[in-house]
């Protein structure tokens, strides 16, 4: 779930030096020879990503909604040989494979789509539609989960052509509902963690995820440390009293109470937070009523937050309950009327361990290039429910990685620059693409980086 100033910054930022390592750091990690191996295997298997790309990019699902993905990705899984679990939190798959003793890799995709419609215009577009809380609304991959799902399963056949190269259990993770940023914790919560115990499955020594970005096709982006903003969604309910448009007087009206309200909530922002700071209210969506005579007895708006300081998150929740308040009495509403104010989901900020990413650093910077890995990017104000698969649990081990590769054709890029843009397309717009030539290659990072960590943990 990622922004637009988030690939803004991204690409503003693409000449900062560069912190990566030689080829000689990479052959102490990976053999060259291994590295070989997993770019012929992909290669050889690029045909079949492709399909697997095109087809679920036309037929996308919301978050909870993924049976079908999530069937794909279990048959895909259970043919190599993977030990299947299904139904994990509603539809989150969990693939495993032992391979002997050593670490145990977790690696996650996500799995659902946007209700936005898609306006690419490319053959394999979606046109998807869907019924959603009593509306019917267009579905469509416009944040690269898509691509996210086959990479993972382009990495799940390399390492059971390459298993002689490795040892311990690999734990692949398809999650469904990123998007509300509900999925991971959903899969916790279901018995994750139990059912693995019950199959005698260690639990993750480590856990790496990859994700699209709008930045050039053979680029990747990280940093090390906090680099996704915490979140929460929320929704406020005003509640009145209905009436007549020609008579005001008789009603309380839950529309001026709602606009009022998202005027005031950037007063939270603006005068109750430090400036050096950058958290985030957006309304996002407003509903009220159906008829332009009719003053509506509620309205409904549909908040998010962003945020990188818990004391923060903690103004931001308080001032926007207070405000709705304020403008009830204001209203003189009669007991019984008050805004309701209902937490959804949420995720903690997300903060990369600095040990995974110097481990794989070398690894990437050889194999992609130097001058095609940041390593120390920006934070970014998008957010991500990835890391609370492991960091909800006890016993668990809290280390992960999180890491963007670039999906956007270079020559889109050069025309956008041209244009005085400085992306072509970004995350969540229906303009979204991704850069076919990019699926191989993000099949070729998951699978060195999970070698890489079983190198790692094997010493």
């Amino acid at each position: 779930m990622m922004q637009t100033r988030t690939f803004l910054q991204w690409i503003s930022v693409l000449g900062l030096v560069l912190l990566a390592s030689t080829a000689w750091a990479q052959q102490k990690v990976l053999p060259a020879s291994l590295v070989d191996e997993v770019s012929s295997a992909v290669d050889q298997d690029a045909p079949r990503l492709d399909e697997i790309f095109k087809d679920l990019h036309q037929n996308p699902e919301l978050g909870f909604m993924e049976k079908r993905t999530a069937g794909i990705v279990a048959g895909q899984l259970e043919e190599l040989g993977y030990e299947v679990m299904t139904g994990i939190g509603v539809t989150g798959v969990v693939g495993v494979l032992r391979n002997g003793e050593g670490p145990t890799v977790m690696y996650r995709a996500d799995m659902d789509a946007n209700a936005v419609e898609e306006a690419t215009g490319l053959p394999y577009a979606s046109t998807a539609r869907v019924i959603r809380d009593n509306e019917d609304v267009p579905v469509a991959h416009l944040c690269g989960h898509d691509a996210n799902v086959t990479w993972m399963l382009g990495m799940a056949r390399v390492m059971v052509q390459l298993r002689d190269q490795w040892k311990g259990t690999l734990i692949l993770v398809a999650q469904p509902a990123e998007e509300p940023i509900l999925g991971a914790k959903a899969m916790v919560a279901d018995g994750l963690y139990q059912r693995l115990k019950e199959a005698k499955i260690p639990p993750p020594d480590y856990l790496v995820g990859l994700h699209t970005a709008p930045i050039p096709t053979g680029t990747l982006m990280t940093r090390p440390g906090d680099i996704n903003a915490g979140t929460d969604q929320l929704d406020v309910t005003f509640h009145g009293i209905g009436g007549h448009g020609s008579m005001p007087h008789l009603t309380k009206d839950p529309v001026v109470m709602a606009a009022l309200a998202i005027v005031q909530y950037q007063f939270i922002i603006s005068r109750g937070i430090d400036p050096l700071h950058a958290p985030v209210i957006t309304v996002g969506s407003v509903t009220a009523g159906a008829d332009n005579n009719v003053i509506p007895a509620s309205s409904l708006l549909k908040i998010n937050l962003r945020w990188y300081d818990e004391e923060d998150r903690t103004i931001m929740v308080n001032g926007i309950d207070r405000i709705n308040k304020s403008i009830a009495a204001a209203y003189n509403l009669p007991p019984g009327l008050e805004p309701t104010l209902v937490m959804k989901g949420g995720s903690s900020v997300l903060s990369n361990d600095a040990g995974m990413l110097d481990t794989v650093a070398p690894v990437l910077s050889a194999f992609l290039g130097e001058d095609a890995v940041m390593l120390n990017g920006p934070k970014l104000m998008g957010s991500e429910d990835f890391h609370h698969l492991v960091v909800d649990t006890e016993g668990v081990s809290h280390r992960y990685l999180y890491m963007y590769v670039g999906t956007a054709d270079p020559a889109d890029v050069k025309a956008a620059r041209a244009r005085g843009m400085l992306y072509p397309y970004s995350n969540h717009n229906p303009d979204y693409k991704v850069d076919l030539n990019a699926i191989p290659i993000g099949a070729k990072i998951a699978s060195l980086s999970a070698l890489t960590f079983f190198a790692e943990g094997s010493k």
